[in-house]
């Protein structure tokens, strides 16, 4: 999962002081020149860069500091130049107290934002992790890597979602993406999430963990969605499951994009699925279980729809298929890092909507079970 953009730390101890001498020094070389040129020249108005340019490296402290230094300054100025009590340098030490106020104004309120900023964020990353638990390396048979791109510079988490868990000698995995944003997206995620690792580890069909997802969501639509949004909150959901011993994998689709089957030799085959409606849109609905060959070395590439809508410039939409045919033999990890950098550098570095990635490789099978590939899914292949 990755982090996202949000209040970095503050500068090294070192590096704040080091950037302190640029005001100084400028202080100090207007004031002497100043001093030394006819009075008929005024540079005592340039002494304000000094503290408008520190609140960029400094706290509000440090700028009043800088700016009381700037006033002695124009002060010894006004001594050098006809004396303290001359109209025009009593006009300029006022201008530059007001304005060093202003910017320690300025630079206090800015510290604030800052220290909201970074607790919004620690509260976003608490919260991500105690929704969606961080995937194991290693689940069975199965490699994993993940990745999560919050569409909000600030937020660490929305409607996307997806968990796996063990069940006896299967795993189970769960990526969907929840209709909207803020609070209600993400309630409803963490109740799809809860509902999943309550249910997945019993001995229920995919079809029959479907329809009790659907009716959580139905349930949460009925109780918590105002009367004008009836009906319109819904989340898809793509439930897989992975046996230990046999090269399959079994898809329940519940109106999510298909995954990617990715086999060594840069191949990249689309598992023709039979989704039926989202969850939450027409309440009990048939589910239908799909059944695809999953051979030890392939990879299967799990999304939400926020990688495959990501545009670039020109509004064109981001081409998952043909761009992960070049790293069809890297691992999970490395996969995961190629199409981050790829999906970012297409998006100009910001996605409009949130984006989740599951990478899942299998290392190894028992072959007594081996039943060979089961038909149902078209295939891209590097030429």
């Amino acid at each position: 999962m990755s982090p996202r953009l949000g209040v970095g730390p503050r500068q090294p101890w070192q590096s704040v002081h080091a950037l302190l001498l640029l005001p100084i020094a400028l202080i100090v070389v207007i004031a002497v020149v100043d001093t030394q040129t006819p009075t008929n020249v005024h540079l005592g108005p340039a002494l304000v860069i000094a503290p408008a340019i520190t609140p960029s490296f400094a706290g509000p402290r440090t700028t009043a500091a800088v700016g009381g230094l700037a006033l002695a300054a124009q002060v010894l100025i006004a001594f050098t130049h006809g004396g303290i009590g001359t109209s025009n340098h009593i006009v300029q030490i006022i201008t530059l107290a007001v304005l060093t106020v202003l910017v320690v104004l300025y630079s206090a309120l800015r510290e604030r934002r800052q220290a909201q900023l970074a607790q919004v964020r620690t509260v976003a990353e608490a919260a991500q992790h105690v929704l969606m638990w961080p995937l194991p390396e290693q689940i069975g048979p199965l490699r994993i890597a993940s990745l999560y791109l919050a569409a909000e510079d600030e937020a660490q988490i929305g409607g996307d979602l997806y968990a796996a868990t063990r069940c006896d000698d299967s795993v189970r995995v769960l990526i969907g993406d929840v209709r909207g944003k803020g609070l209600p997206a993400i309630g409803e995620a963490a109740l799809l999430l809860g509902a999943f690792r309550e249910s997945a580890h019993r001995h229920i069909p995919l079809e029959e963990l479907a329809a009790l997802l659907e009716q959580c969501v139905t349930r949460y639509a009925a109780d918590l969605d105002p009367p004008e949004e009836a009906g319109e909150r819904f989340a898809t959901a793509l439930l897989v499951e992975i046996p230990d011993r046999d090269p399959v994998t079994r898809m329940t689709s519940c109106g999510h994009p298909p995954p990617l089957l990715l086999s060594p030799g840069h191949a990249v085959t689309v598992p023709s699925l039979h989704p039926s409606p989202p969850l939450g849109v027409h309440g009990a609905t048939e589910h239908t279980l799909d059944v695809f060959s999953f051979e030890p070395g392939d990879t299967l590439l799990l999304y939400t729809d926020g990688v495959m809508e990501a545009r670039d410039t020109h509004g064109r939409f981001y081409p998952l298929t043909e761009r992960v045919v070049r790293w069809t033999d890297d691992a999970p990890e490395a996969l995961m890092h190629h199409v981050r950098r790829d999906l970012l550098t297409h998006a100009g570095g910001q996605l409009g909507d949130d984006a989740a990635l599951i990478a899942l490789h299998r290392t190894s099978v028992d072959r007594r079970h081996h039943h060979g590939r089961i038909a149902g899914a078209h295939g891209f292949r590097h030429g």
